[in-house]
Protein backbone atom coordinates (compact mmCIF):
# COMPACT_ATOMS: atom_id res chain seq x y z
CA UNK A 1 0.00 0.00 0.00
CA UNK A 2 1.04 3.60 -0.53
CA UNK A 3 1.40 6.40 2.00
CA UNK A 4 -2.26 7.46 1.77
CA UNK A 5 -3.60 3.96 2.37
CA UNK A 6 -1.10 3.36 5.17
CA UNK A 7 -2.05 6.60 6.85
CA UNK A 8 -5.73 5.77 6.68
CA UNK A 9 -5.11 2.36 8.25
CA UNK A 10 -3.00 3.79 11.08
CA UNK A 11 -5.64 6.42 11.86
CA UNK A 12 -8.34 3.75 11.90
CA UNK A 13 -6.27 1.68 14.35
CA UNK A 14 -5.73 4.69 16.62
CA UNK A 15 -9.43 5.48 16.52
CA UNK A 16 -10.31 1.90 17.41
CA UNK A 17 -7.79 1.73 20.25
CA UNK A 18 -8.92 5.05 21.71
CA UNK A 19 -12.61 4.13 21.37
CA UNK A 20 -12.02 0.83 23.17
CA UNK A 21 -10.83 2.66 26.28
CA UNK A 22 -13.28 5.55 26.15
CA UNK A 23 -10.78 8.06 24.75
CA UNK A 24 -12.15 8.54 21.23
CA UNK A 25 -10.90 11.75 19.65
CA UNK A 26 -8.29 12.39 22.36
CA UNK A 27 -5.23 10.92 20.65
CA UNK A 28 -3.22 12.64 17.92
CA UNK A 29 -0.96 11.00 15.37
CA UNK A 30 2.55 12.37 15.01
CA UNK A 31 3.86 11.01 11.70
CA UNK A 32 7.57 10.34 12.12
CA UNK A 33 9.11 11.28 8.78
CA UNK A 34 12.81 10.86 9.57
CA UNK A 35 14.82 9.25 6.75
CA UNK A 36 11.89 9.64 4.38
CA UNK A 37 11.93 11.99 1.38
CA UNK A 38 9.98 15.18 0.95
CA UNK A 39 7.78 13.55 -1.68
CA UNK A 40 6.39 10.97 0.76
CA UNK A 41 5.75 13.61 3.40
CA UNK A 42 3.85 15.66 0.86
CA UNK A 43 1.69 12.65 0.04
CA UNK A 44 0.76 12.41 3.72
CA UNK A 45 0.00 16.14 3.87
CA UNK A 46 -2.29 15.90 0.85
CA UNK A 47 -4.04 12.99 2.58
CA UNK A 48 -4.78 15.23 5.56
CA UNK A 49 -1.88 14.68 7.95
CA UNK A 50 -0.70 17.89 9.62
CA UNK A 51 1.57 16.81 12.49
CA UNK A 52 5.08 15.48 11.84
CA UNK A 53 8.16 14.52 13.83
CA UNK A 54 11.84 14.57 12.90
CA UNK A 55 14.91 13.45 14.84
CA UNK A 56 17.76 15.25 13.12
CA UNK A 57 17.78 19.03 12.87
CA UNK A 58 19.58 19.32 9.54
CA UNK A 59 17.28 16.78 7.90
CA UNK A 60 14.24 18.51 9.39
CA UNK A 61 15.45 21.88 8.11
CA UNK A 62 16.19 20.59 4.61
CA UNK A 63 12.67 19.21 4.22
CA UNK A 64 10.39 21.39 6.32
CA UNK A 65 11.84 24.77 5.41
CA UNK A 66 10.42 23.95 1.98
CA UNK A 67 7.22 22.21 3.04
CA UNK A 68 6.20 24.88 5.53
CA UNK A 69 6.21 27.55 2.85
CA UNK A 70 3.94 25.46 0.67
CA UNK A 71 1.80 24.09 3.52
CA UNK A 72 1.85 26.65 6.37
CA UNK A 73 -0.76 24.69 8.32
CA UNK A 74 1.57 21.77 9.09
CA UNK A 75 3.32 21.40 12.44
CA UNK A 76 6.77 19.96 13.09
CA UNK A 77 8.07 18.48 16.34
CA UNK A 78 11.72 17.73 17.05
CA UNK A 79 11.68 14.34 18.77
CA UNK A 80 15.35 13.32 18.77
CA UNK A 81 18.09 14.33 21.18
CA UNK A 82 18.82 18.00 20.56
CA UNK A 83 22.34 19.38 20.94
CA UNK A 84 22.63 22.95 22.17
CA UNK A 85 24.53 24.02 19.04
CA UNK A 86 21.58 22.91 16.89
CA UNK A 87 18.87 24.80 18.78
CA UNK A 88 18.98 27.95 16.66
CA UNK A 89 18.45 26.06 13.40
CA UNK A 90 15.77 23.85 14.96
CA UNK A 91 13.77 26.92 15.94
CA UNK A 92 13.62 28.10 12.34
CA UNK A 93 11.36 25.17 11.40
CA UNK A 94 9.93 23.50 14.50
CA UNK A 95 6.78 24.25 16.47
CA UNK A 96 7.60 22.05 19.45
CA UNK A 97 10.68 20.40 20.94
CA UNK A 98 9.65 17.12 22.56
CA UNK A 99 13.09 15.97 23.69
CA UNK A 100 14.05 18.55 26.33
CA UNK A 101 16.27 16.64 28.73
CA UNK A 102 18.38 19.17 30.65
CA UNK A 103 18.37 22.63 32.17
CA UNK A 104 21.36 23.46 29.97
CA UNK A 105 19.23 22.79 26.89
CA UNK A 106 16.33 24.81 28.31
CA UNK A 107 18.62 27.76 28.86
CA UNK A 108 19.87 27.62 25.26
CA UNK A 109 16.35 27.28 23.86
CA UNK A 110 15.19 30.33 25.79
CA UNK A 111 18.25 32.36 24.77
CA UNK A 112 17.75 31.55 21.09
CA UNK A 113 14.01 32.26 21.30
CA UNK A 114 14.63 35.67 22.82
CA UNK A 115 17.06 36.53 20.01
CA UNK A 116 14.45 35.87 17.34
CA UNK A 117 11.44 37.08 19.34
CA UNK A 118 9.38 33.91 19.59
CA UNK A 119 8.02 31.44 22.13
CA UNK A 120 8.34 27.69 21.64
CA UNK A 121 6.33 24.80 23.04
CA UNK A 122 8.29 22.01 24.70
CA UNK A 123 7.78 18.60 26.25
CA UNK A 124 10.14 17.37 28.95
CA UNK A 125 11.56 13.94 28.20
CA UNK A 126 11.31 11.57 31.16
CA UNK A 127 13.40 8.41 31.35
CA UNK A 128 11.02 5.55 32.19
CA UNK A 129 13.01 2.49 31.23
CA UNK A 130 14.51 2.59 27.73
CA UNK A 131 18.23 2.34 28.56
CA UNK A 132 19.48 3.78 25.27
CA UNK A 133 17.50 7.00 25.63
CA UNK A 134 18.13 10.27 27.40
CA UNK A 135 15.74 12.13 29.66
CA UNK A 136 15.27 13.40 33.18
CA UNK A 137 15.81 10.52 35.61
CA UNK A 138 13.48 11.45 38.46
CA UNK A 139 10.40 13.46 39.29
CA UNK A 140 12.62 15.76 41.34
CA UNK A 141 14.74 16.55 38.28
CA UNK A 142 11.62 17.31 36.24
CA UNK A 143 10.28 19.62 38.93
CA UNK A 144 13.64 21.38 39.11
CA UNK A 145 13.49 21.93 35.34
CA UNK A 146 9.94 23.25 35.53
CA UNK A 147 10.92 25.62 38.32
CA UNK A 148 13.81 26.80 36.17
CA UNK A 149 11.44 27.47 33.26
CA UNK A 150 9.12 29.45 35.54
CA UNK A 151 11.95 31.65 36.82
CA UNK A 152 14.32 31.90 33.87
CA UNK A 153 12.64 30.92 30.59
CA UNK A 154 9.80 33.26 29.63
CA UNK A 155 10.06 32.17 25.98
CA UNK A 156 9.54 28.47 26.77
CA UNK A 157 6.07 27.00 27.26
CA UNK A 158 5.92 23.45 28.73
CA UNK A 159 2.91 21.54 27.41
CA UNK A 160 3.61 18.13 28.93
CA UNK A 161 5.93 15.17 28.79
CA UNK A 162 7.45 12.54 26.49
CA UNK A 163 8.93 9.09 27.03
CA UNK A 164 9.94 5.88 25.30
CA UNK A 165 8.99 2.54 26.82
CA UNK A 166 11.72 -0.10 27.25
CA UNK A 167 12.47 -2.23 24.20
CA UNK A 168 10.84 -5.42 25.42
CA UNK A 169 7.95 -7.76 24.73
CA UNK A 170 6.96 -7.61 28.40
CA UNK A 171 3.65 -5.74 28.37
CA UNK A 172 3.77 -5.18 32.11
CA UNK A 173 7.07 -3.31 31.81
CA UNK A 174 5.76 -1.27 28.88
CA UNK A 175 2.55 -0.43 30.71
CA UNK A 176 4.52 0.51 33.84
CA UNK A 177 6.62 2.92 31.79
CA UNK A 178 3.54 4.72 30.51
CA UNK A 179 1.91 4.75 33.95
CA UNK A 180 5.00 6.52 35.31
CA UNK A 181 4.67 9.29 32.75
CA UNK A 182 0.96 9.74 33.44
CA UNK A 183 1.62 9.92 37.18
CA UNK A 184 4.37 12.45 36.57
CA UNK A 185 1.91 14.62 34.66
CA UNK A 186 -0.64 14.43 37.47
CA UNK A 187 1.93 15.37 40.11
CA UNK A 188 3.38 18.16 37.99
CA UNK A 189 -0.08 19.61 37.40
CA UNK A 190 -0.65 19.83 41.14
CA UNK A 191 2.71 21.49 41.78
CA UNK A 192 2.56 23.87 38.80
CA UNK A 193 -1.16 24.65 38.36
CA UNK A 194 -0.51 27.81 36.32
CA UNK A 195 0.47 25.61 33.37
CA UNK A 196 -1.84 23.22 31.56
CA UNK A 197 -0.01 19.97 30.89
CA UNK A 198 -2.17 18.64 28.10
CA UNK A 199 0.30 16.46 26.19
CA UNK A 200 1.66 12.98 26.88
CA UNK A 201 3.73 11.90 23.90
CA UNK A 202 4.18 8.18 24.35
CA UNK A 203 3.65 5.12 22.20
CA UNK A 204 5.18 3.98 18.93
CA UNK A 205 4.32 1.37 16.32
CA UNK A 206 4.78 -1.61 18.63
CA UNK A 207 3.17 -0.28 21.79
CA UNK A 208 0.83 2.59 20.92
CA UNK A 209 -2.30 0.69 21.89
CA UNK A 210 -0.97 0.20 25.41
CA UNK A 211 0.12 3.84 25.48
CA UNK A 212 -3.38 4.99 24.53
CA UNK A 213 -4.86 2.87 27.32
CA UNK A 214 -2.48 4.56 29.78
CA UNK A 215 -3.35 8.11 28.72
CA UNK A 216 -1.25 9.01 25.70
CA UNK A 217 -2.43 12.07 23.80
CA UNK A 218 0.08 11.69 20.98
CA UNK A 219 1.55 8.56 19.40
CA UNK A 220 4.69 8.64 17.23
CA UNK A 221 4.46 6.33 14.20
CA UNK A 222 6.70 6.26 11.14
CA UNK A 223 7.35 3.00 9.30
CA UNK A 224 3.69 1.94 9.28
CA UNK A 225 2.94 5.13 7.33
CA UNK A 226 5.98 5.74 5.15
CA UNK A 227 7.42 2.24 4.79
CA UNK A 228 10.98 1.20 5.51
CA UNK A 229 13.43 4.04 6.07
CA UNK A 230 15.26 5.49 3.09
CA UNK A 231 18.79 6.25 4.28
Amino acid sequence: MGVCDNLKKVLENIDEASSNCGRKGKVKLLAVSKFHPLEKIEQAILAGQKLFGENRVQEAYDKFSILKIKYPEIELHIIGHLQTNKVNKALTVCDCIESVDSIKLLNEINKCCEKIGRTVNVLLEFHTGEESKTGFLSEEEVFEALSYIKTNCPSVLPLGFMTMAPNTDNLNQISSSFKKLNLLKENAQKKFPFWDFTELSMGMSGDYQTAIEEGSTMVRIGTAIFGEREY
